[in-house]
C-alpha cells in the first residue's frame, strides 16, 4: 500500500545506558536523522522524530511518551543489550495501535541475530545488519513507494519474507567516506540545547573514526573487528568540536575503538587543543585509547598535558594471564608492556586507569587476584567487568569449545558467565563478591591515594583492603553498614543498579561516610603498625576530604575560568600529605613526623549526574583538587 501526500512520520527511539539519570547523547539516532533528511527522495515527505529515554524511565513512561497521540508510521529502535526487552515490548504495543506500521531494529545487540530478534519479537519487521544509515534511507524509500513487502533489494538487512520465513539480504559494504553521512550536530538532527538554553547532555559524543583492526574474543565493535579504520574528515571534526566549545561543553568523548592509534589522531587533538585555547572548552576528552601505544600515544599524552587538556587514560589489559590472553586472541598485542607506560604517565602527572575482565575462559580465581594486586601496584584505579557473551562474539559462538555455562540477565539480554573449564560455580561467587568492592571502592575512586602507603608502608595488597572492607560490612552490627550489605548482597543479580546504590550511598550521604570511617577505625587501624596510624589516618581523611560534592551544599561557590567550584577552605591535616605521597610515588620513604597542613580544595560542581550514573571516568572529572591554603587556584598546578 502507498503513502498519502501527507508526511510519513518515523520516531527513532533511544534509551541511555543503565541507572544514566542526564540523557545520553543520542549519536545512533542522529545520524540515521542526518542521512534520511540530505535525501532528495526524502527530505520533504518524511517527519524524524528522535525520541531519547534516560536510563531509568520505565516502560509504561516511555509508552506514554510514544503514543500520546497519533502513532507513527515508522517505529526505529537503537538496540543494545540493556533495552532490547523493553523495546520488544514497546514495539508489540505499536502493532496494536498501528497494525500497518513498521518496526525496524538496528544496533550491535541485533545485528545478524535476525532468527533469534523475530522468534522473540513478532512485532519486528525488519533487522538490519551492519551500519545503518544507507541502510535506513533505502528502507524509507520503500516504504514510501510501496514496495516494502518485498524488501530483496536492500542490502544489509533481514526481514520477513512471504511465507514469514526470515530473509536476510547480502550485506552492505562498509562506507567508505565517512563524511558522506551528514553531521548530525551541524545540521540541527540533534537537539543539543535544553528549554534553559544550556546543553543538555552529560557529554558531547563523536565519532572520530570507525573499524578496529582487532579480532578480540569478546568482543563486537559495531561489526567492525577486523577490518580497515576508516576517518572522518578533519575539517568536519573541527567544526563539530567548535560548535562544542561554544556551548560550553566540558568533555568530549570519542566513540572509537582505539584513539591515539593513527597519526590523525595528534590532529584532531591539535584542533581540541586551539579550540580550547580560543574558547575556553572542552576541558576533558576521554576516548577508548589505543591498545597498543605508538609515539602517536605519547605524542598526544604531552600535548594535552601542556594544554591542561585532561583525560584518563587507558590501560586495557583484561587479563595478566598467558592462557586468558590467547583465548581471548589478545596475546598478539603489546598490551602487556604497560608498566614503563604506566610510570611514564605518573611522571607525566596523567590521570589512568585499567581494565580487566573476570571470568574469561583460561582465568582462575588465583591468576585473576594474582594479576589484580601486581596491576594496582602501579595503577590503583582498575576497572573490573564480569565476562559477557555478547552477540556475533567467538566467545558466543563457541560455548562448548570453553566450557562455557552462562545465563541471560534478570532485566536485559546479556549472558554472563557463571562457569567454565578454568572456573567453577564457586569461584565465580566468591568472585562476584570481590568484584562488587573493587568496582565500587577502587574503579569510581571512593579510594584513590590511601593505597599506596598501605602498601609500601603496611604491606596491604589492594585486593586485602577491598577484602577487609568486605568482611566488615558482612558481619558488623552498625546500622550504617545495612545499605551496603544490601547492595553487595544484590552484587552479580543486581547488576549496575546495585553499583549504583552503594557509589550513590558513600559520595552523598553523611551515613556513607560515616560507613567508612568506622571501618577504618574497627577493622585497619588496629591491624597496621602503630607508628603508621597517625599518618595513614591523615592519607585516608585526605581521601574523604576529596569526595565530590554533591548538591545540595553550603559551600561557597567561586568561578575559575568560566567553570563553578565548590571550595572548602584551610582544610587542617596533621600531615603534608600531597608532599608525603609524592616522596612515595618517586620510590622514596616520607617522614611521619606530624607536620600540620592547610589546603584548600575546589570541587567542581555538578557531580551528582556522574556519581549516580556510577561513571568512573567522569567522576574523576569532580574530585576535589587541593591547592596550599590561600594560594590563588591554577587549574594546572599541583597541592604541595
Amino acid at each position: 500500500m502507498g503513502v498519502s501526500a501527507s508526511q510519513l512520520r518515523v520516531v527513532l527511539v533511544q534509551q541511555g545506558v543503565w541507572d544514566m539519570p542526564l540523557e545520553s547523547m543520542p549519536l545512533a539516532s542522529g545520524y540515521l536523522k542526518a542521512m534520511a533528511l540530505a535525501d532528495p527522495v526524502l527530505r520533504d515527505r518524511v517527519r524524524i522524530e528522535i525520541c531519547n529515554f534516560r536510563g531509568r524511565v520505565t516502560h509504561g513512561e516511555m509508552a506514554n511518551r510514544l503514543f500520546a497521540g497519533d502513532p507513527p508510521d515508522v517505529l526505529a529502535f537503537s538496540v543494545f543489550g540493556w533495552n532490547q526487552r523493553a523495546f520488544g515490548a514497546l514495539a508489540a504495543t505499536f502493532k496494536q495501535l498501528n497494525p500497518d506500521g513498521w518496526v525496524l531494529f538496528g544496533g550491535t545487540h541485533v545485528s545478524e541475530q535476525a532468527d533469534r530478534v523475530f522468534r522473540l519479537f513478532p512485532s519486528v519487521d525488519v533487522v538490519v545488519n551492519g551500519e545503518g544509515e544507507l541502510t535506513f534511507v533505502e528502507l524509507l524509500r520503500a516504504r514510501l513507494s510501496g514496495a516494502h513487502a518485498d524488501l530483496s533489494d536492500v542490502l544489509g538487512v533481514s526481514w520477513r519474507g512471504p511465507a514469514a520465513e526470515v530473509v536476510t539480504n547480502a550485506e552492505r559494504p562498509r562506507i567508505d567516506d565517512l563524511d558522506t553521512i551528514p553531521s548530525p550536530f551541524l545540521t540541527g538532527a540533534i537537539d543539543l540545547l535544553d528549554a534553559n538554553g544550556q546543553f543538555r547532555y552529560d557529554v558531547a559524543l563523536i565519532e572520530t573514526n570507525r573499524g578496529c583492526p582487532y579480532k578480540c574474543s569478546f568482543c563486537y565493535w559495531g561489526g567492525a573487528v577486523g577490518q580497515r579504520v576508516r576517518a572522518f574528515s578533519r575539517e568536519r571534526l573541527k567544526a563539530e568540536l567548535e560548535l562544542f566549545a561554544k556551548l560550553g561543553v566540558h568533555t568530549i568523548v570519542a566513540c572509537d575503538a582505539n584513539f591515539g592509534m593513527l597519526p590523525i589522531d595528534v590532529e584532531l587533538v591539535d584542533d581540541l587543543i586551539e579550540i580550547k585555547r580560543q574558547h575556553g572548552f572542552p576541558r576533558a576528552f576521554e576516548s577508548s585509547w589505543a591498545k597498543n601505544k605508538s609515539k602517536v600515544f605519547y605524542d598526544i599524552v604531552r600535548r594535552m598535558k601542556e594544554a591542561g587538556l585532561r583525560s584518563s587514560f587507558t590501560l586495557a589489559l583484561q587479563s595478566l594471564n598467558a592462557d586468558a590472553l590467547t583465548a581471548m586472541r589478545r596475546r598478539n598485542m603489546k598490551v602487556n608492556d604497560w608498566r614503563d607506560l604506566v610510570e611514564w604517565l605518573n611522571k607525566e602527572g596523567m590521570d589512568c586507569y585499567a581494565e580487566l575482565i573476570w571470568g574469561a575462559p583460561g582465568e582462575t580465581a588465583e591468576s585473576f587476584l594474582e594479576g589484580y594486586d601486581e596491576l594496582a601496584r602501579h595503577v590503583s584505579r582498575i576497572a573490573v567487568y564480569p565476562i559477557m557473551l555478547l552477540p556475533n562474539t567467538e566467545y558466543s559462538s563457541n560455548k562448548e569449545l570453553h566450557g562455557i555455562i552462562a545465563l541471560r540477565g534478570d532485566h536485559d539480554d546479556f549472558e554472563y558467565v557463571l562457569a567454565h573449564r578454568t572456573m567453577t560455580f564457586a569461584d565465580n561467587a566468591r568472585m562476584q563478591r570481590f568484584l562488587f568492592w573493587a568496582r565500587v571502592i577502587a574503579e569510581n575512586a571512593v579510594l584513590r591515594h590511601c593505597w599506596l602507603p598501605l602498601r609500601e608502608l603496611a604491606g596491604w595488597k589492594q585486593s586485602q583492603v577491598l577484602n577487609s572492607l568486605a568482611d566488615w560490612a558482612d558481619t558488623t552490627s552498625c546500622p550504617e553498614a545495612l545499605p551496603l550489605r544490601e547492595a553487595a548482597a544484590r552484587g552479580h543479580g543486581g547488576g549496575a543498579p546495585a553499583y549504583a546504590k552503594a557509589i550513590g550511598y558513600l559520595f552523598t550521604t553523611a551515613e556513607g561516610r560515616r560507613a567508612l570511617e568506622l571501618w577504618w577505625e574497627q577493622a585497619v587501624l588496629p591491624n597496621v603498625p602503630a607508628e603508621l596510624r597517625s599518618f595513614l589516618s591523615s592519607v585516608y581523611r585526605y581521601d574523604l576530604m576529596t569526595h565530590p560534592v554533591c548538591e545540595p551544599t553550603d559551600l561557597p561557590l567561586v568561578v575559575v575560568d568560566g567553570v563553578d567550584y565548590y571550595v572548602r577552605g584551610d582544610v587542617r591535616f596533621d600531615h603534608n600529605v600531597p608532599a608525603a605521597l609524592a616522596l612515595l610515588r618517586a620510590d622514596e620513604r616520607p617522614d611521619l613526623t606530624p607536620c600540620p597542613t592547610g589546603l584548600d580544595i575546589y570541587y567542581r560542581t555538578s557531580a551528582l549526574n556522574a556519581v549516580m550514573s556510577t561513571n568512573h571516568e567522569e567522576i574523576m572529572h569532580f574530585m576535589g583538587e587541593p591547592r596550599p591554603a590561600g594560594a590563588p587556584f591554577d587549574l594546572c598546578a599541583e597541592a604541595s
